[in-house]
């Protein structure tokens, strides 16, 4: 007897992550198309809510400066209005993850975890 192969993984539902993805440059002129992108995202599963988190892969930006930091600290805010969504941030440079911490707002875009890309460690003061 033979059984028909069925496609992907018995017994599992395939899940597609909330995921954000910036490359390039950011400035500041891009921050409310990432913001109106952020939105869409959030109202892509309109019948279940907003999602619990999203993730934002950062790991294609280039010379992270303020204005990134601008940009995530903005699009937190949007996360949070939409239900206290968490953004999180994946792939963080070690330029970008010091200047989170730097102007505090690390707290904010939930740096830290076991898959994120660690920064240069620091010596005790």
């Amino acid at each position: 007897m033979s059984f028909g192969r069925q496609a992907g993984l018995c017994g599992v539902d395939a899940m597609t992550p909330n995921v954000l993805v910036l490359t390039g440059r950011i400035t500041r002129a891009d921050v409310p198309g990432l913001c109106a992108e952020l939105e869409a995202l959030l109202r892509g599963g309109a019948d279940a809510g907003p999602p619990a988190a999203v993730d934002c892969d950062v790991g294609g930006v280039l010379r992270p400066d303020l204005a990134l930091v601008e940009a995530l600290a903005r699009l937190g805010l949007v996360a949070r209005r939409a239900g206290g969504v968490e953004l999180r941030l994946r792939n963080v440079p070690g330029e970008l993850r010091s200047l989170l911490d730097l102007v505090g707002l690390a707290d904010v875009v939930g740096l830290g975890g076991a898959d994120q890309a660690r920064g240069p460690e620091r010596d005790p003061v």
